[in-house]
């Protein structure tokens, strides 16, 4: 964790955004497998760890504007809890590491939620994204699920607070990056025909426990890079392939990193395949080079796919005017994805607040396909973190849905269109700090280029 000092001045600055009520944060339980005792990895939830610094299961915390306390509620470890788990630092001595200095046992916190409602004070709570919070929700304030609204006035000054990086964070921000890099480059240098996917996954993920830390989400690594989420590992590379790799590390502290790399089973790139990737390489280019403060993500979104759509008329699979492809959402055939996303101690940032509060400061998002998925789209300010990872895509089954809908016939040429129908997908991904002129490429430098990634093969 952090200094003491660090956890102290958080919670300071949040209690003056917020203004006054009782701020309610819920740390996370361990979570079952199959059955109790085999449980998932555990993680703490992000607010909690980013104002009380703690990894622990069993915890929360209250922050009381109003009276000037700060409270983490839990319990003791029992001597069963030590026979299996080994000895811990009290809850006292763990409170004391992050500047806490009132500690209660995690029963006694039902009864003061329960004085602060008589008092007339308003307890402010985050969306619940785990079953367990919801349950907590309804047992200590008596709010079912379905009637279970979060503050609104909670949610942006978190978002605020976090979506501004520190030089601490910055500083291990880039050591997940360095880490993620290094589980690209031993990809990158592995993958030859005949070899399964797992065993890339594998490799990959190898890098990531032993720097330390973990993984920051599931590793993507297929032959299949047309699907854009695509967790199975069960195929085996075959010479022609185009491999996508999609993975991060997260550091012990909980920060994220998350790159992409796509490229060729074979030593080289085939002449297509060599088309679509420059051409990807072209929308991350221009990307990059439009990122700088007061600049609106979502016109770098559409810069980078203006970029695609004269690129794709060139290659004869689109037509007609690249700006009005982009506005009516044909460029979504190939590019039904969005662009980027902010980074921290989540690899989405905070998505359990709501992307319309972290990306879009309160305004709605598109509901257009493609668009719809752009997970940032405010202007840019300095301290944000984010990825760059346009994409290139054939998908199947959208090419026959809107072929068979004639849909965007104006700008699509589906004649062209069925010979890359197997394709596959191209991705590649950087991360990005705004600073106060530009932006700085975080961590580690990947193969970007054809040429840079032949020279690894």
């Amino acid at each position: 964790m952090f200094g003491k000092e660090t956890y102290v001045q958080r919670r300071a600055l949040l209690k003056k955004k917020v203004g006054s009520g009782v701020l309610l944060f819920l740390g996370n339980d361990e979570c079952g497998l199959n059955y109790g005792d085999n449980t998932f990895r555990y993680r703490q939830d992000s607010s909690f760890l980013y104002y009380f610094g703690l990894s622990f299961a069993g915890l929360s915390a209250i922050i009381d504007i109003d009276e000037d306390k700060e409270i983490i509620f839990g319990d003791e470890l029992s001597i069963d809890h030590i026979v299996w788990m080994g000895t811990q630092p009290t809850l006292k001595e763990k409170s004391e590491r992050v500047g806490v200095t009132h500690t209660l046992p995690s029963a006694d916190i039902v009864n003061y939620l329960h004085k602060a409602v008589s008092k007339g004070q308003t307890v402010h709570y985050l969306p619940p994204y785990r079953a367990e919070h919801k349950l907590k929700l309804m047992d200590w304030l008596g709010i079912a699920p379905a009637a279970q609204v979060a503050s609104v006035p909670f949610i942006r000054a978190i978002v605020d607070q976090r979506n501004h990086k520190s030089a601490e964070e910055i500083v291990e921000i880039e050591k997940a990056c360095d880490i993620t890099a290094d589980m690209h480059l031993t990809a990158i240098k592995m993958i030859r025909p005949g070899m399964r996917e797992c065993e890339v996954a594998a490799a990959i993920e190898a890098v990531a426990l032993a720097a330390g830390g973990d993984l920051s989400f599931a590793t993507i690594a297929t032959v299949n890079g047309q699907t854009l989420h695509n967790h199975y590992h069960g195929n085996t590379v075959k010479s022609g392939d185009l491999f996508l790799i999609d993975a991060g590390a997260e550091t012990a502290m909980g920060y994220a990193g998350d790159m992409s790399s796509t490229v060729p089973a074979d030593r080289t790139f085939t002449a297509r395949q060599r088309e679509i990737y420059q051409l990807q390489n072209a929308m991350h280019l221009a990307s990059v080079e439009a990122l700088r403060p007061g600049v609106p993500f979502v016109d770098v979104y559409d810069l980078s796919a203006r970029v695609m759509v004269e690129g794709l008329k060139d290659l004869g699979l689109m037509k007609g005017d690249a700006a009005d492809a982009v506005r009516e959402g044909a460029h979504a055939m190939f590019y039904p994805c969005g662009l980027g996303h902010m980074m921290g101690l989540d690899v989405h940032d905070m998505e359990n607040l709501g992307e319309q509060w972290v990306g879009y400061n309160g305004q709605p998002k598109s509901t257009q396909f493609g668009r719809k998925s752009l997970r940032l789209g405010m202007p840019l300010e300095p301290g944000f973190v984010l990825t760059i990872e346009p994409g290139i895509y054939f998908i199947p089954e959208l090419i026959d849905l809107w072929k068979g809908q004639n849909k965007f016939t104006d700008f699509i040429n589906y004649e062209k269109l069925e010979t890359y129908r197997t394709f596959g997908g191209i991705r590649n991904e950087e991360d990005y700090l705004i600073t106060e002129t530009g932006a700085r490429r975080l961590g580690k430098k990947i193969p970007l280029t054809p040429e840079e990634v032949e020279a690894l093969r």
